[in-house]
């Protein structure tokens, strides 16, 4: 596989994020991922979207609980990227620019696979508010966690979580969703990695520690 870069981007930091479908066990592997890069004496930043910072977090809670019409697509994108913006402002940035590691449960790619091959907003939409908000603070490595919808879902019920508006949104829904995901890993094979994530929490995290070391010249060997 080739290695993302194999020089250190501008700002400094690396920049991983994991995206995937509801019940996919991203926040499981995000969490294994900080204790491993944390172990080698890195200072990582571990956070996630919608929220990470106090504002976002606030905007938060609106997208994630209450009926799934609340808000339209286009509702939901314009809170996203406002969400968005402040967490990139308040905490991914300055922590790019000083050094750091910053490993996101879910990101930009989740607004392109939920609002749009989901919601049905249109791509170019979402890339002209991208270009605006996110700019060139792009992820270095995407890992996405796929999985069957049907599992996912069953996943996230047993979950009991109440932050469960947009696993409502029902089936069809969500095997849009996937097939955005996917669709965007095949745009963008470079920064893209798909993990197969039905099987165990052992074999997946050994599989991303994996892709991170190949990505990024420096944690090879540790």
């Amino acid at each position: 596989m080739n290695t993302l870069s194999e020089h250190p981007p501008l700002h400094g930091g690396r920049f991983i994020t994991f995206e995937g479908g509801e019940g996919a066990g991203k926040s499981t592997q995000v969490k294994t991922l900080v204790a491993k890069l944390r172990a080698l004496g890195l200072e990582v930043v571990q956070t996630r979207e919608p929220g990470g910072s106090p504002g976002a977090e606030a905007l938060r809670d609106l997208l994630v609980r209450g009926d799934a019409t609340r808000w339209s697509a286009v509702s939901e994108l314009l809170m996203m990227y406002a969400a968005r913006a402040d967490h990139l402002e308040k905490i991914i940035r300055p922590a790019l620019q000083r050094g750091a590691w910053v490993v996101c449960d879910r990101f930009a790619d989740s607004s392109r696979a939920y609002q749009g091959a989901g919601g049905g907003v249109a791509p170019a939409f979402i890339e002209q508010i991208d270009a605006a908000v996110v700019g060139p603070t792009q992820p270095d490595l995407v890992l996405l966690m796929d999985m069957p919808v049907e599992a996912g879902l069953k996943r996230a019920e047993v979950r009991g979580d109440a932050e469960n508006r947009f696993e409502s949104k029902g089936l069809v829904f969500h095997e849009r969703l996937r097939a955005g995901f996917l669709a965007r890993a095949r745009q963008v094979p470079e920064r893209y990695r798909v993990i197969d994530a039905d099987q165990g929490i052992e074999p997946i995290a050994a599989e991303v520690w994996t892709l991170v070391q190949s990505a990024f010249p420096e944690l090879r060997g540790a």
